[in-house]
């Protein structure tokens, strides 16, 4: 077992003892009867009032104090962040920490051990930025102002909704709306590292509100997808072998709805979830963390296909790399088709297999295609990218720098062996080097008045010819056939 697996195993054990024995369960999250699969909204008149916009809320391990926020009320100004506790048999009416006076505090998150409890904060002591990832000391009944926790995690700019796992790392929402992990060792955050695709989604940042496991197993957020309900929904994402997260997936319409959702909470004993949605808290059983585990995952475009460039007369054959589109459930499910953006077919020249995913053709007029390809699954869910294919005039074989110095490269197309005859290059050093379109180098080679050179093996495609000696040099496109 992972030590941080085992430390955040005992914290909530821990975690789940204390609160079991430091409040009577009828009191409880201020007495509120727990919520089911359906959403409630959480201790309305309480927390959750009318015309005031609460959007985080978190609770103390022992279940005996509670932090939330309070975003620009009674009108336009600074978010605060409000308490309140559980004392002499009565909770106390949520009232202002002190630590908001003159600052703004926000999106707050209790540390495991109930110590602590973390915000972002304008005006931290010691602060880096604007706003900082910053913490409050509980000082026996009172708690400290805000401090920062420096940089990293901090830059200069904004950071937001910061969440500690088991192992003191955290996860935050960056100022350019990326979530984004600093990993903590040996006493010290590191540097960032921005979560890539699926988690930040290719065009749309996020600002994504993670809550992350103290075993970092799953990660709910928030953001807006095209398969989203409308503004910002909840999804959930989990953990894989390889340390990767997959796709997240959005918690359905019974939690999202065509309004905001955001901050999806859990809280210590593990049983809930709470959220704000239309201006209020809602709260949730969390049986939906291990059902949607087990549910189909969207495809989605891990890679965007690089625009293409054909040649009008010659062979062009392109094939989409395995990289571009991904599906937890497995790629070898997807299938694959192609037509043009405005939603027209391909020209008659240009032909795709949907089985290996590839184009081929031989275009006979100079014209760009915008390509739309779309991988679908086995239970009929899409992803799509777009490209272009740029046809360019046909240049002559025998060109060197405009001029016609007698040189042959054929055959080209070629299933593998070209020969080249130097011409005016004849009796002196030249030197040829074959590219992949990435730009890798497959083959360099010196020699004197032809040579022949074998491309037997390598992938199908377009390659560039490069010749030259120490006066001149020629390129040439080589189409490889399979």
């Amino acid at each position: 077992m992972k030590t941080s697996l085992l430390i955040s195993i005992l914290v909530f054990l821990f975690g789940s003892f204390a609160l079991a024995q430091s409040i009577p369960p009828d009191s409880l999250y201020f007495g509120q009867i727990p919520p089911g699969h359906i959403p409630k909204i959480f201790a309305p008149g309480i927390v959750s009032i009318p015309n005031r916009n609460e959007a985080v809320i978190t609770f103390s391990p022992d279940g005996a104090s509670v932090f939330f926020y309070i975003e620009k009320y009674p009108g336009p100004g600074n978010p605060y962040t409000l308490y309140s506790s559980y004392s002499n048999n009565h909770w106390t009416t949520p009232d202002t920490i002190p630590f908001s006076v003159g600052r703004s505090t926000a999106e707050p998150f209790f540390a495991y051990n109930g110590n602590r409890v973390y915000m972002y904060a304008t005006n931290a002591v010691n602060h880096v930025g604007i706003a900082d990832l910053s913490y409050s000391v509980k000082q026996g009944t009172s708690w400290s102002d805000p401090i920062s926790m420096g940089n990293p995690p901090n830059s200069e700019a904004y950071q937001y909704h910061p969440c500690l796992v088991g192992d003191t790392s955290i996860y935050f929402s960056s100022n350019a709306g990326d979530i984004c992990r600093c990993q903590y060792d040996n006493g010290t955050y590191q540097s960032r590292v921005i979560l890539p695709v699926p988690i930040n989604h290719i065009g749309s940042p996020t600002w994504g509100d993670p809550f992350v496991s103290a075993d970092e197993s799953y990660m709910i957020m928030k953001s807006i997808r095209p398969e989203g309900y409308g503004q910002n929904d909840l999804y959930i994402a989990y953990k894989k072998s390889d340390g990767t997260w997959t796709n997240p997936k959005n918690l359905g319409n019974i939690i999202n709805t065509p309004l905001d959702e955001t901050s999806g909470d859990i809280t210590p004993d593990g049983l809930y979830m709470t959220y704000g949605s239309n201006k209020d808290l809602y709260w949730v059983s969390t049986g939906f963390i291990d059902s949607l585990k087990y549910t189909n995952y969207l495809p989605y475009v891990k890679t965007p296909v690089p625009n293409q460039t054909a040649t009008k007369g010659e062979l062009f054959n392109f094939t989409i790399p395995d990289s571009t589109f991904f599906d937890d459930d497995g790629i070898n499910t997807l299938t694959y088709k192609a037509k043009l953006t405005n939603g027209n077919p391909l020209p008659s020249w240009l032909t795709f297999d949907t089985i290996s995913a590839t184009f081929s053709g031989t275009p006979l007029v100079i014209e760009t295609l915008n390509i739309k390809v779309t991988a679908t699954d086995t239970a009929g869910i899409s992803a799509s990218t777009n490209f272009k294919i740029t046809v360019t005039p046909h240049t002559s074989t025998d060109q060197v720098n405009g001029q016609n110095e007698g040189i042959r490269i054929f055959p080209n197309p070629t299933t593998g062996k070209i020969n080249i005859s130097l011409g005016a290059f004849a009796g002196k050093p030249a030197n040829v080097e074959i590219r992949n379109q990435e730009g890798k180098i497959m083959l360099i080679k010196s020699f004197e008045n032809k040579t022949g050179i074998d491309l037997t093996g390598k992938p199908g495609g377009m390659y560039i010819l490069k010749l030259f000696n120490d006066r001149k040099m020629f390129f040439r496109k080589v189409i490889l056939t399979n």
